[in-house]
This record gives C-alpha cells, sequence and structure tokens, in this order.
C-alpha cells in the first residue's frame, strides 16, 4: 500500500506476527492447543487481518470480548473457532448461534438463559465455564467453604439442555508478579476440575495461561493457553524479557509524515496554553500526529519522535490532530520526511511517561489511522 498520501499510519509486520506465534508455539506440548487473542481489534493491529493470518498460521481458536467483535472476524471469512469472553445480552444469543461462536458463562442464571436461548432455536451452543479463582471480575468464584456449593452450581450449569460445555477456565490476576498468588490460584482451578469430574462432568479444554503464565510457568498450559500481548511482541513485565528464547517482536510501528517546518526566533511560545517557550532559534516540525489519534496529550513536552534517525523532542501540547518536534539538530528536515512515533523502543518510553503499559497505547490508536499490513501478500483480509 502506497503511504506517500497518509498523513499517519500503523504498520503491521505479519511476519513478525508468524516469528512470535511460531515461537510461542514451540514452547507448548504437541498436544497443546493455541488460543490467539483478537479481541479490541486485536490488540489495535486489526481483527480481520490477524484473524486470517492465525488461522492460516495453525492457530486452533480466536478469543473476542464481545458478539460484534466476532460477527466482524466471521464477515471476514474467518472460519477458526471463536471464543467470547465477555457478556452477550440475551437479545444477542441467536446471533451467537448464528456465527457459532462459543460463549463464556460465568454463573448458573446466565446459563439458564443461554439455554433457554438455545432451545427455542433448536440448536446446541458451545460454552466455557468461567472459575474466579482470584481475580474477581467475572465467574463462578471458587472460594473457601463454599467449593461442594459452587461445584453443584457448575454441575447444574453443564446438564443444561441446548449447551456444550465444552471448555473450563479462569484467569490469572498477577502472573507477572506473584508466583504465590498465581499458583494458589491455579490450585484453586485444580481443585474445581477434579470436584466437577467427581460429579461426572468432564471438560475436553481446560485453560489458564495468558501471556505472563504462558512464558513463566509451563505447569498451566493444560489443554491450551491464551498468548493476547506476548503475540503482539510485547512482554507483560519488563523482567520477562529473557524468558522466551529467541526473542519476541513488536508487529505494530506507529508513523506520520513532517507537514511543515517552519524556522521561529528565540522566545517564541508554541501550541497551547504556551507550556513551552523556544529558548534558541529554532526549526520546528509540525507533525500530523495528535490525541485524536490516540496519541496521549499527557506527552506534551516530554516525548520524543524520531526524523532521519534522530530523537527529536515534543515541543508544547500535543494537540488534537498534530503535534510539534523541535529539528533544529537535524540537519535537512523538510515536509514529507517520515517521523517515527512509535516502534518497539519509543512505544515502551511513551507508556512509561504516560503511566500505563504498552498495550494501552496500541489499543489507543484510533481507527482514523490506516493499518498497512507488511508484507502485503500476507494480508489476506
Amino acid at each position: 500500500m502506497d503511504t506517500t498520501r497518509m498523513r499517519t499510519w500503523a504498520e503491521i509486520d505479519l511476519t513478525a506476527l508468524e516469528h512470535n506465534y511460531r515461537t510461542l508455539r514451540a514452547m507448548l506440548p504437541r498436544e497443546c492447543r493455541f488460543l490467539g487473542l483478537c479481541k479490541a481489534n486485536a490488540y489495535g493491529h486489526g481483527a480481520a487481518v490477524i484473524g486470517h493470518t492465525l488461522e492460516r498460521l495453525g492457530a486452533d481458536m480466536l478469543a473476542v470480548a464481545c458478539v460484534s467483535e466476532a460477527e466482524e472476524l466471521r464477515q471476514s471469512g474467518v472460519k477458526l473457532p471463536i471464543l467470547c469472553l465477555g457478556e452477550t445480552p440475551e437479545e444477542l444469543i441467536p446471533l451467537l448461534l448464528e456465527l457459532d461462536v462459543t460463549q463464556m458463562v460465568e454463573d448458573l442464571e446466565t446459563g439458564r438463559r443461554l439455554s433457554a436461548a438455545a432451545q427455542r432455536a433448536g440448536r446446541t451452543l458451545r460454552v466455557h465455564v468461567k472459575l474466579d479463582t482470584g481475580m474477581s471480575r467475572l465467574g463462578f468464584l471458587w472460594e473457601a467453604g463454599r467449593e461442594e456449593e459452587t461445584a453443584d452450581e457448575i454441575a447444574r450449569l453443564c446438564r443444561l439442555p441446548g449447551l456444550e460445555a465444552e471448555g473450563l477456565f479462569t484467569h490469572f490476576a498477577d502472573a507477572d508478579g506473584s508466583e504465590a498468588y498465581t499458583m494458589a490460584q491455579f490450585d484453586r482451578f485444580l481443585a474445581a476440575r477434579a470436584a466437577l469430574e467427581e460429579r461426572g462432568i468432564a471438560f475436553k479444554i481446560c485453560h489458564c495461561a495468558s501471556s505472563a503464565a504462558v512464558l513463566q510457568y509451563p505447569c498451566t498450559y493444560l489443554d491450551m493457553v491464551r498468548p493476547g500481548l506476548v503475540l503482539y511482541g510485547w512482554y507483560p513485565a519488563e523482567e520477562l524479557k529473557g524468558l522466551d528464547g529467541p526473542g519476541l517482536e513488536p508487529v505494530m510501528a506507529v508513523k506520520s509524515r513532517v507537514a511543515a517546518v517552519r524556522s521561529l526566533p528565540k522566545g517564541t511560545p508554541v501550541s497551547y496554553g504556551r507550556t513551552a517557550v523556544l529558548e534558541r532559534d529554532s526549526r520546528i516540525a509540525v507533525v500530523p500526529v495528535g490525541y485524536g489519534d490516540g496519541y496521549p496529550r499527557s506527552l506534551s513536552n516530554r516525548m520524543v519522535m524520531r526524523v532521519r534517525g534522530v530523537e527529536c523532542p515534543i515541543v508544547g501540547r500535543v494537540c488534537m490532530d498534530m503535534c510539534m518536534l523541535d529539528v533544529t539538530d537535524v540537519p535537512g528536515v523538510q515536509a514529507g520526511d517520515v517521523a517515527v512515533v512509535y516502534d518497539g523502543p519509543l512505544l515502551e518510553r511513551a507508556a512509561r511517561l504516560a503511566g500505563t503499559i504498552p498495550y494501552e497505547l496500541m489499543c489507543d490508536v484510533n481507527p482514523r489511522v490506516p493499518r498497512v499490513y507488511l508484507p502485503e501478500d500476507r494480508a489476506e483480509a
């Protein structure tokens, strides 16, 4: 795709995605399934193309946060099994059945609604039962003193007509932090699985491990893993970088194109609020990317972009559609030059300065920023 007419764009390197997929897959036992996270527009990378790429590479399942995300994948032609990890309103349950989407279920009452809708449609809905072992978000709460009662509730759910209880899963709350807490969650999960087996309930797919656990805790792989962040080349914590063998490669880079270069005298205030005043005669490049594109305003006067291989500081406040860089020390900068907004190191640095995590910034890259897939012949959607 020709980027010369684009003001700002995100380059998605499908070769890097393939490298990350194969690196992670090589860590798993042969029989362990691989579920790729495609929620939030595949962490900002473009769900349709990422879904097709993972399907081509051999992933076993994809996951989304809501049924509309599953619908986008199906409309693009993705045929892999899809797990919906979020709640689905009762009126949209028929859409789950139409799209052949597997639904997370976190309590018996929700299970009954799903069962009734499936029976009305004369269909069977696959479900994965969510167990809350310590995340305190969604799921049947597995807590001391109520284990038998909870196991009985899950068993009743699994026997409801119109449902196929294919999976049992939980989500670790601190796998990139506390090993003790993570193993305590895992022990609760194994205890719940055993209690259900005693009641004659066996699941085809039990899964716990998302990105941090995939890197650190092979004992949690079970029947399937759920890589998200690591699939896109990022680490849940800095100290995990050395734990994945050949290393992960960031899949996304965001670039913009210098719109204008202006010579301004010492003492000139720059941008809204005059938060920056030039301390010398300067050459200022106007770059058409701003918070309307998902670039955080909190990086004003703090972050850099790279022009002609040189880091250039942002001067003044980031605007909705543009920001200004000091390019005084970079000879020859002119309109049309490419400014690297995010690559691996720049995204990590921006996240630290913004007090957030790299995947928030990736997800925040606005839909008006076109995604350009490299190499183009790999983009199937």
